[in-house]
């Protein structure tokens, strides 16, 4: 049987929690899952860490993360899962607005279809219209930019195999990005229509001011996709590009100034604006070639540094005490 890790960041949502546990737990008893439910708190302020520990006392299944402050979704998410232990992982938001009724259809479509990601559809979408529209335009974009289809990159109910986080890194605001970065990586995407309730308790933490970082994020991602391993082909097709067309141009004047006794209304080379636009096109172009081949070379002669984390853990309840733990533990007592 499969184990499935439940992993529900929470941020500022303390009277969600209680609720949202005990459907999740139903569905478990119900459907005879085994299931672990990790909820990660980040910085929350609000008294969500007390009930965290509550929750905690009354059912061993839950393991709880506390944050010394708020680091973000996706470090929330990372944090999550290097603390599960199932293989199959998946994701839902702490305010009740996904349906922990959906676990099983996300579980039955992940195997029957084949699939390593299976991505929700919020169609029939329970927000106000200032959530809505932003989400939309939002998603058209990532879908247009990264080719990969989806109606809803935003969802945050989401299912998971564990090998595709062996291979995605988190951070910043990538969360929303994994099924692009795992369509790079060769997984298999589909996605499925949820149910989506509104929101009972506190408010959104999605405006309009995210939409231009959105933006940011996506042209980061889709160079990341498409060019990480050869920077060089898209710098270096530009420089070229900028290259050529000064080359061109110098060049014309190299004629014109050849032939100048031909024409009658001959203009000086130091008067004629082409010559300028010319050398900063040629120089431009020698520079992003430059910076194409530095990008090659640090790629060829650096590996990555994995060591470090995105997120800074002030408590953890539920965890089995590590070996150095133990250690200390044991010297104390000595």
């Amino acid at each position: 049987m499969n184990r499935i890790s439940v992993i529900i960041p929470a941020f500022n949502e303390r009277f969600s929690l209680l609720p949202l546990f005990d459907e999740i737990s139903g569905v478990a008893e119900r459907c005879n899952l085994d299931l672990e439910v990790i909820f990660v708190d980040d910085g929350s302020s609000d008294g969500s860490w007390s009930v965290l520990q509550v929750l905690a006392a009354r059912d061993s299944s839950i393991k709880c993360i506390r944050f010394r402050r708020n680091f973000g979704k996706a470090a929330a998410l990372s944090a999550g899962v290097e603390a599960a232990s199932g293989n199959i992982v998946l994701t839902m938001d702490a305010d009740l607005q996904d349906d922990p009724a959906e676990i099983p259809r996300f579980l039955e479509m992940l195997e029957s279809d084949g699939l390593d990601v299976v991505s929700g559809w919020k169609k029939d979408r329970q927000d106000p219209l200032n959530k809505r529209f932003p989400s939309k335009v939002f998603n058209a974009m990532v879908s247009w930019l990264s080719g990969v289809r989806l109606h809803d990159h935003n969802c945050g109910l989401k299912c998971y195999r564990r090998e595709v986080f062996d291979e995605i890194e988190l951070y910043g605001e990538r969360h929303r990005f994994i099924p692009i970065l795992a369509a790079s990586r060769g997984f298999k995407i589909g996605e499925l229509v949820v149910n989506h309730r509104p929101r009972q308790h506190g408010h959104s933490k999605y405006n309009w001011r995210r939409l231009p970082k959105g933006f940011l994020d996506l042209m980061t991602i889709s160079f990341l996709t498409g060019f990480q391993n050869r920077p060089q082909h898209l710098i270096g097709s530009v420089g070229l590009a900028s290259f050529l067309v000064g080359g061109i141009g110098l060049a014309w004047m190299a004629v014109y100034w050849v032939l100048k006794l031909w024409f009658q209304d001959w203009t000086p080379l130091h008067e004629r604006p082409i010559v300028l636009y010319s050398l900063g096109a040629l120089l431009l172009g020698a520079q992003l070639l430059c910076m194409g081949f530095l990008a090659e070379l640090i790629i060829a002669n650096s590996s990555r540094k994995k060591g470090g984390k995105p997120f800074s853990i002030k408590d953890k309840i539920g965890f089995e005490p590590s070996v150095d733990q133990a250690a200390t533990g044991s010297a104390e007592s000595d």
